[in-house]
């Protein structure tokens, strides 16, 4: 096929003969990307990266090798910063990582990886660090109306759901904020990298270099932004702190994901108004339900009409001959803030929980996967949902929401 005029070159490097189809193939159909390959390993490269005068260079290599990343280094000191470099490479090591960042690698994948997320890393790197503002990123915040309502399962299914879906970006980073007790990491079995005390007392140390050091990146290529949990420490980080960080999250991933504590902090205020969408998570019990009425009255008190709370009912059930809450009385309850009930499905939660592997994984097709699919993303649920009421997005920086 003939290159567009328009189109941008990227050269790949790789002698994986079962990448090479699959890459070629995800990239045959594109009008704006030509593909070169070189079959050659990334240490016996010589002239072939500035003789394509390509717009990208995705290289297979493997980072734990000195040798390999000698010859990377030489390729970085060659191009000096005209063409972005997305490393693809067997397996995660945290100094490899590190060296991949001074280098000013634009991106790291992992494999297996997926093609879907190959072009989608390279289309970004291609767009260069600036951010247009109609692709802004879209905040998704999940809060807990009571303790065991499940919140961090939906967060997590939620940010699968984005980061699979082509329609809502290309790139979704999960932030777990409850600093005391989050899981996000331990539900699918990540360790968590984040050092708040690093950044504590000089939030303008966090950057681009520092938060790749501190993302713990899930096979599928899903980020997770999460601190070691220190259960005996109570503690409350200056607003400053958390802005920072999902400033600097906002600016590099299309979806942001935020887990959040049941606490409220100082800072509460200002991540529901940085936040486009924001779920409360209840369950069918009159305690949890007239709690839900309280805080979202707490929610527009402190936050005021900017931020609609959409209450998103766990385990729900529809009980016609029971003496226990109906869904009728959930709606009455509610009213225009209940956006769907997700299923009572114990037993996959339960085992996905226990394997550290996302709902779909097990099922794709299970209830609570689709339940949760017709809130978020109403347009790619497997069947019709009900008619709700649209949810809307505010659609701003978080520095200019929160300055």
């Amino acid at each position: 096929m003939a290159a567009n005029s328009k189109s941008k070159r990227i050269l790949l490097v790789s002698t994986d003969k079962a990448f090479l189809q699959d890459t070629k193939a995800a990239f045959a159909s594109s009008e704006q990307i030509e593909l070169v390959v070189v079959e050659k390993n990334v240490g016996e490269l010589r002239a072939e990266i500035q003789e394509a005068e390509c717009a990208a260079v995705i290289i297979d290599m493997d980072a734990a090798k000195l040798e390999d990343i000698e010859a990377l280094q030489r390729i970085t000191r060659r191009l000096e910063g005209r063409a972005p470099i997305i490393v693809v490479t067997q397996e995660f090591n945290a100094s490899a990582v590190r060296i991949l960042v001074q280098l000013q690698i634009a991106d790291f994948l992992v494999k297996p990886i997926t093609t879907a997320d190959l072009v989608r890393s390279s289309l970004r790197a291609l767009q260069g660090p600036g951010r247009e503002e109609n692709t802004e990123s879209q905040i998704y915040t999940f809060m807990p109306a009571a303790g065991g309502v499940g919140t961090t399962t939906l967060t997590l299914q939620t940010a699968f759901q984005l980061h699979q879906s082509l329609a809502r970006g290309t790139s979704t980073c999960v932030v777990d904020l409850n600093f005391q007790q989050g899981s996000c990491a331990e539900y699918l079995d990540l360790e968590p990298r984040f050092d708040i005390n690093e950044i504590e007392n000089q939030p303008e140390r966090l950057d681009r270099q520092l938060l790749d050091v501190m993302l713990s990146k899930h096979s599928s290529g899903l980020c997770v932004l999460a601190a070691p949990t220190r259960p005996s420490e109570m503690r409350s980080f200056n607003t400053d702190v958390v802005v920072r960080v999902l400033d600097l999250v906002s600016a590099y991933f299309d979806n942001v994901v935020i887990d959040m504590p049941r606490t409220w902090f100082p800072w509460t205020e200002t991540v529901l108004l940085g936040s486009n969408k924001l779920y409360i998570v209840a369950e069918m019990t009159v305690p949890c339900l007239r709690h839900t009425q309280r805080l979202i009255q707490a929610v527009y008190e402190t936050a005021g009409k900017e931020v609609k709370p959409n209450v998103i009912v766990n385990r729900f059930e529809q009980r016609m001959f029971d003496t226990g809450i109906k869904a009728a009385d959930v709606q009455e309850i509610l009213g225009e803030h209940f956006v769907g009930g997700i299923s009572n499905n114990y037993r996959l939660v339960r085992e996905a929980v226990d394997r550290g592997v996302p709902l779909h994984e097990i099922d794709p097709n299970a209830n609570v996967v689709n339940d949760l699919k017709r809130i978020i993303l109403p347009e790619e649920a497997v069947a019709p949902a009900k008619k709700q009421r649209s949810l809307f997005g505010l659609g701003k920086g978080f520095l200019r929401k929160a300055g």
